[in-house]
C-alpha cells in the first residue's frame, strides 16, 4: 500500500507498533498533521502564549487537557506513542530519543502534561502536489530540510528564540503559484516567509541542514521558505525549559482533521 493511500488512523496503527519510525511527509494524503510539544502543566500558559503570538511557526490545533492523552482530533489515539519518535529536553538539552513516552507521562501524572498539537506543512503538501509543483524530499523519500534563522519570535514568559523554517525548492515560474497555494492553509504555516537568499534570514549553507535531509537546489529553481513547527523545540532548548516532550522533526501526529479544514475562509 502506498502511503498517500494510508488513513491517517493507519498511520497512528503502524507508529504505534512499532512498524513505522520515519518521516511522515507524502503520509495520508489530504489530512492535517501536527507537530507535539507537552509541557508540564504549570508552563503551559506561557506556552499558550507564546503560540498565540507566533501564530506563523506555531498555529494551534488543539490544547488538550492536562494529563489527557487522546486527542480530540484523532479519535482513539494516544498521544504517548502513536508518533513514529518523540525527543525528551531537560534544561535546554536533548537527553533521549525515544519510540514511546509511557514513562515520563507516568511521571508527571500528579502534575499532568498539557500537550499541544501545532499544524505542519506536510498538510498542505499534497495540495502543492496537485497544482503542478513536485517536492523533491517526497521523490527521494527524504525528510523535508529544516534551518535555524534569525527571524525573532515574540517572546512568552519564560519562552523565547528564533523561528525554524523548512525548505522546499520551487521552480522560479511556479513560485507565485506555491504562494497562493499554501496561502489558503494558515492553520498549518500558511504562506512562506522567505523566498531566496538564505543569507537574509541568517542561514549560511542550505546543504547542512539544522534537522531534516539537504536536498539539490537546481538553476531554475529558488529556496522556498515556510515557518516550521520545530521551532518550539529550538525555543525549548534556548529557554532551557526544565523538561518537555516533543516529535522527532519530521515524524508527526497525523489527525483525522482534512487539510480542507485547515483552510481559510
Amino acid at each position: 500500500m502506498q502511503h498517500a493511500s494510508l488513513s491517517a488512523s493507519q498511520v497512528r496503527a503502524l507508529c504505534r507498533s512499532g512498524e513505522f519510525s520515519g518521516s511522515t511527509a507524502g503520509m495520508a494524503a489530504g489530512h492535517v498533521q501536527a507537530n507535539l510539544m507537552m509541557v508540564p502543566r504549570e508552563h503551559a500558559f506561557d506556552f499558550l502564549l507564546f503560540c498565540q503570538r507566533n501564530p506563523k511557526p506555531c498555529p494551534l490545533v488543539e490544547v488538550m487537557d492536562a494529563g489527557q492523552f487522546e486527542a480530540r482530533c484523532a479519535p482513539g489515539s494516544d498521544i504517548r506513542n502513536d508518533i513514529g519518535a518523540y525527543r525528551i529536553y531537560e534544561h535546554g538539552q536533548l537527553v533521549r530519543k525515544v519510540a514511546e513516552i509511557h514513562t515520563y507521562w507516568e511521571q508527571y501524572q500528579q502534575e499532568g502534561l498539557v500537550s499541544f498539537l501545532l499544524g505542519c506543512s506536510f498538510s498542505f503538501e499534497s495540495a502543492l502536489i496537485e497544482a503542478g509543483i513536485p517536492l523533491r524530499h517526497i521523490q527521494q523519500q527524504k525528510n523535508v530540510a529544516m534551518y535555524r534563522t534569525s527571524i525573532a519570535c515574540t517572546p512568552a514568559g519564560r519562552f523565547s528564540g528564533n523561528m525554524v523554517v523548512s525548505m522546499r525548492p520551487v521552480k522560479s515560474r511556479d513560485v507565485a503559484k506555491a504562494v497562493e497555494v499554501s496561502a489558503r492553509f494558515p492553520r498549518v504555516h500558511g504562506a512562506p516567509v522567505h523566498i531566496g537568499n538564505p543569507m537574509a534570514i541568517g542561514i549560511h549553507d542550505l546543504s547542512q541542514p539544522d534537522y531534516g535531509d539537504a536536498v539539490v537546489l537546481l538553476d531554475d529553481e529558488l529556496p522556498v521558505f515556510w515557518a516550521c513547527g520545530v521551532t518550539p523545540q529550538y525555543v525549548a532548548e534556548l529557554s532551557k525549559l526544565p523538561f518537555c516532550i516533543t516529535h522527532a522533526p519530521g515524524k508527526m501526529f497525523v489527525t483525522d482533521l482534512l487539510t480542507s479544514d485547515a483552510a481559510g475562509n
